[in-house]
Formats: C-alpha cells, structure tokens, sequence
C-alpha cells in the first residue's frame, strides 16, 4: 500500500520514566515527528509528573496514564482499546513509537517522504537480524528471525483494519518481563504478519551490515548514523552492559557516536546529558562513554588557559618528612593558584610555610586544625567559605598508607596519585583545558589502584561502604542511580580534579569537625570512606560526569600492569592443568557469555586449589590477607 501525500496519520506514543519526569529531549523529537502526524496520543506506564503532562500537553490532550504493568507491549494494547478499532480503522497509518530512541539527527519528514512511496503494509526504521540460534530460550522457531526493532512500527491501513491485526492484539497475553516482550511482540510481529502475507521494509537499508552485527542500530550506532543516516539513535548505545559490548566490539561505537553527534550535526547534546546523567549509572555511562583522558606532561595543547582561570589547590599535610614532597607536586599550580594548606599542630604549619615560602603563587593559605577527619574534614570545614570563589578545585595530601607492608605498597599508592593530578604545570594546564573543552566533565580523579594489597580494589571499589555512602546521599540530597553492583568513579585515595559547580551539593551541608570520627579511624566503612565516594554522584547530580585523568607515563603503566594482571588469570584459567580439548571448551564457553567475569560469576571456572592458589604470588598474598580480615569483622 503507497501513501497519498495528505494522508491520516496517527502517533501513539508510548512513555515510561520510574519518576515520571520527561526529559528536554522527548518533546524535542516530538517536535519533529508530529510534523508527520495527523494526531498523536501519549500513553505513560506508571508515573507522569505534572510537568510532563504540561510538555505532553503541547502536542496533544489525549494523555493516557496506565499501571506500569506489561511494558510497552500492553501500554500499546490498552492504548489502541482506548482510541477503539473504528476510530483507529480511519487512519491511513498508525505510528507505534517509544522513548527508548533519540533524535532526530536528520529530519523525519525525510524518512516519511521515502517510505510513504514504498508499497507495504508496515515498516520500521531500523531491522534486526536474524540470529543462527536463540539464546533467550523463548523463541519457538528457536531462533531470533529478522524483524523490525519495536521503537518504531508504522502500520497501513491495509494492516491495521484486518482481522488478523485485530486478533493479534486481542488475544495478547499478559507480559511479565523483558524476555516475554522479545518473544511475543518484537521479535514475534515481523514474522507473524509476514507469513500472513502482508509486506513490510525499513527505512535503513543495513543490509550489508548483515554478519556483523545483529543489531546494528546499537553494535554499530554510530555507522548507522553517519554512513546510513539513521535519523536515531538508542539511547541504550550509552549506558549498555559493557559485558555485552565486548561481546561484539573494543568499545568503540558509544564514543564515535557522540563524537559526530556533538561535532557534525544540529542535535544538542545536552538534551542527552541531561536524561543520561538524571537517570543512568555512572560506571555504565563512563565505560560507554570511554572517559578516560590521558594528558601530556610536556606539550600544553591550550598554553595560559590555567591562568586564566580561578584555581585553588587544596592540600593536607601530616606526615613533616613528606612536606618536600608535598611542596614539589604544589610546584605543578600556575602562579597564579591559592594554596590551602592544613596540619594539626604549629610546629608543622610553621615547617610548611618555610618550605613552601619559595614557591611561586597568588596566596599560601595555612591553618592548623585539629586532628580530625584526616584530609577530608578539614577540606570541606576549612574550604567551605572558599570554594565559591573558584573555576577549579585540585585537593590532594600527602600519603603513607602504613597498614600495608611492606611501606613501598603505600609510598607507590601515593607517587600514582600524585603522577596523574600534579605531575607538571603544563599537565595541569591539560587539565583544566580538558574540562573546558568538555563542559560536562565535573569531576577528573586517577584510576583506582590495583597493585599488592590494592589489588583487590578491583570489582570491590565500594569496599564495606556502600551503605553508608547511600545514607549520605540522601541526607545531602543526592538523588541519582547508586548501585552496590556498580563502582564509584571516585577518586579513591581522595587526589580529585573538580570544577566549582560539582562540589555544590556536598558543601550545601554545614560541616564541622563534630561530625567526623574520632582517632585512629577504621580502614574502611567510616564516614570518611563514603565522602571519597559521594563526590562522583554529588557532581552527578549536579548534571556533570567524572572520568579517569592520566599522565601518558601514568597510563603507560596501567596499560603494562592491568595486561599482566589479566594475562597472568587467563594463564590459569586457560592452560594450567587443561588438555587442549578442556582448554578450547573452556575458552568457547567464556567467549560466548557475557565475559569473563560473568563466566567466574556463574561458576564456568572453578579453581581447583585452595583458596586465592590460583593467582600470582603479587595478588594471592594481599588478596589473602585482606580476606582473612573481612572474614573477622
């Protein structure tokens, strides 16, 4: 069926945000669609705030709030029983969109002008491929076969007034969760109303991306875009599994994506970020997002931006032998910085303003406070009538770390630390150029360590301090995703780069040293430990993102040390005590999970010594003793 230019068209438009808050860019793709559109109506699953229904309002008053039960596939049921099968018959064609996609980069009077020409019953913007097999376990062909992605269907006329469409919807079961919509809806529809005989296309011709991926509109988004001119994009490109992405990619399609996105086309971006940062994960948005920035020490790509701006270091000194060391990294501020420095006794404030009386800046700032709250009370009590007045904050102390031993574990925790916040005036020239060329970039801190004792950071960056950082989001108003399963982008050490705005909601507490732990402090699971960890959500929910700052030496040794580390497992779980068939079976069922950590998670590989027997000396014996300690608490 071809379409006349006046055709009847209508959008039902299917919502769903836990909150009910609708996002800048809904009614900016609305803005657009409804140009092609004769009416649309809105249907929401759960919540719909008022000022959604004000944003929804602009477009149409026919506004359908349902219980969130069914997901999309049933909010469509319902929707379509509302408006009624006679009024529904009087269209021309009927639009099934959702919220899931973005957009548009191109205009999507271009796509409908193109596929009002092509004679079909149905169509959609984007396909899926067919897989060779069915790894939901629910498909009854047992396979996935091609079909059109359920954020966008069009059906004619010539579809929607048949029996068979009728039926379809009619006789809907109930969907309990996510799989149940693949099986009976998305993946179902195409094929069911194929083999009925009725016709259909997409408006992207991915066909060449056929063995590729599967999914092309999000395995590779970012071609979809620029070589095929998808008008959308999935949302999901940013904030996916990264156990899927490396499933079908090294990561690279999210960040070519935004790339485009932000330098060749009109899309603001910041309709993206606003949605992204309010709703999604930190952890799943920076892997996505690959927020990695690796900076030079010796070449300033943007020469005199750190003068020009307001910046302010502020340091914690207690040890007296490390304040030359101190005052070295200090040398890296432009002369133009102020220099906060705290100690707790006068004998070491006087040490200190000898030392650093030699060193070039605008204000050296002193104070003796008390011993409480390490380096974090006295930041937020001492810099609390500061802060406002500056562009950039850097806060760093000096570090010993002498519950690990041998000391060298400590003092290389430190030297990481230090390499990639303060390694040079022109590296921090790089690093304030950095965020202002990425106005987004709230927060910038070092990877985390994962040498000796600290090994076993990785996957435990929350430590015993999950629950106490939750409470203090919510006493400080920090309203953002949190996930015990997901880790903090958190400068852990407290050595952070900050812009002013980021550091709002964590200075909007009155802080005094009252609320800090009394000496010695634990390890870990303080109030201390969850304001390390509250700043990357705090800068969140400010709708600013915190990604990882390196040196280029800083990042050449983490290339080295998490290749080795990695190289060193997969030798035990690859080879050691593994016959080449056990072995090929063994790499087979990791390959085709969700990665290697979900494969250890599930069990697939069972070490068959004792306990931490099966890692390398230089992780086994700090895994081991740092084990032994959570199992006595």
């Amino acid at each position: 069926m071809i379409l006349e230019h006046n055709a009847k068209r209508l959008l039902i438009f299917f919502f769903y945000d836990k909150k009910g808050i609708v996002d800048d860019y809904i009614p900016y793709m609305l803005s657009d669609m409804t140009r092609s559109v004769t009416d649309t109506f809105v249907v929401c699953n759960g919540l719909l705030s008022d000022e959604g229904k004000k944003k929804f309002g602009a477009f149409t008053d026919q506004i359908f709030v349902r219980d969130n039960v069914g997901f999309d596939v049933w909010a469509y049921k319902e929707a379509m029983e509302q408006i009624g099968w006679e009024k529904l018959d009087a269209y021309d064609e009927i639009v099934l969109m959702n919220y899931t996609m973005v957009g548009p980069v191109y205009p999507f009077a271009d796509m409908f002008a193109k596929m009002d020409k092509e004679d079909v019953d149905f169509w959609g913007i984007t396909q899926f491929f067919k897989t060779e097999d069915d790894p939901f376990g629910t498909m009854p062909e047992g396979y996935i076969p091609d079909h059109i992605q359920s954020h966008f269907i069009a059906v004619r006329k010539s579809l929607c007034n048949s029996d068979v469409f009728h039926d379809y919807w009619d006789n809907m079961p109930m969907i309990t969760g996510y799989l149940d919509s693949v099986s009976r809806h998305e993946a179902r529809f195409t094929k069911y109303f194929e083999e009925a005989g009725y016709k259909w296309s997409v408006y992207v011709d991915a066909e060449d991306y056929r063995g590729l991926s599967n999914q092309p509109a999000v395995g590779m988004a970012a071609e979809m875009v620029i070589e095929k001119k998808c008008p959308m994009f999935k949302r999901r490109s940013f904030m996916q599994d990264y156990n899927v992405v490396l499933n079908e990619s090294c990561g690279q399609e999210a960040m070519l994506l935004y790339d485009y996105l932000e330098k060749h086309t009109d899309y603001d971006t910041d309709l993206l970020w606003d949605n992204l940062l309010r709703v999604e994960n930190l952890a799943d948005l920076k892997r996505n997002f690959q927020w990695n920035y690796v900076l030079s020490g010796d070449t300033s790509k943007k020469p005199g931006i750190a003068a020009e701006k307001k910046l302010a270091l502020v340091m914690h000194i207690h040890f007296p032998e490390l304040i030359e060391a101190c005052k070295n990294y200090a040398s890296a501020m432009p002369d133009t910085a102020d220099i906060y420095i705290t100690t707790n006794t006068e004998e070491k404030k006087k040490l200190i303003e000898e030392s650093f009386a030699t060193l070039p800046c605008n204000k050296l700032d002193v104070r003796v406070v008390p011993n409480k709250g390490r380096d974090v009370g006295p930041f937020l009590v001492e810099f609390a009538d500061s802060f406002e007045q500056y562009d950039y904050i850097c806060h760093v102390h000096d570090k010993k770390a002498g519950q690990v031993k041998p000391g060298s574990i400590g003092t290389s925790f430190a030297y990481k630390c230090f390499e990639n916040t303060l390694k040079s005036k022109t590296y921090v020239e790089n690093v304030i150029a950095t965020f202002e060329e990425h106005p987004r970039a709230g927060m910038l801190v070092p990877p985390p360590p994962n040498h000796a004792d600290y090994y076993i950071t990785l996957g435990l960056e929350w430590g015993s301090n999950y629950g106490n950082t939750v409470k203090l989001a919510e006493e400080l108003g920090i309203d953002v995703s949190i996930r015990e399963d997901k880790e903090p982008i958190a400068g852990l050490g407290s050595y952070f780069w900050i812009r002013k705005e980021a550091l709002r909601p964590v200075f909007s507490k009155k802080w005094t040293y009252d609320d800090f732990p009394d000496e010695p402090v634990a390890d870990d699971g303080t109030l201390l430990h969850a304001i390390e960890r509250i700043y990357p959500f705090a800068a969140q929910s400010a709708g600013y993102y915190s990604g990882w700052v390196l040196s280029e030496q800083g990042a050449a040794m983490e290339i080295t040390n998490l290749n080795h580390m990695l190289r060193e497992i997969n030798k035990i779980i690859f080879f050691e005590g593994q016959d080449a068939g056990t072995y090929h079976q063994t790499r087979m069922n990791l390959s085709q999970s969700y990665g290697l950590v979900n494969a250890v998670r599930a069990g697939m590989y069972e070490p068959r010594k004792p306990r931490f027997a099966f890692l390398p000396r230089f992780i086994r014996e700090p895994l081991a003793r740092i084990w032994h300690k959570i199992k006595r608490r």
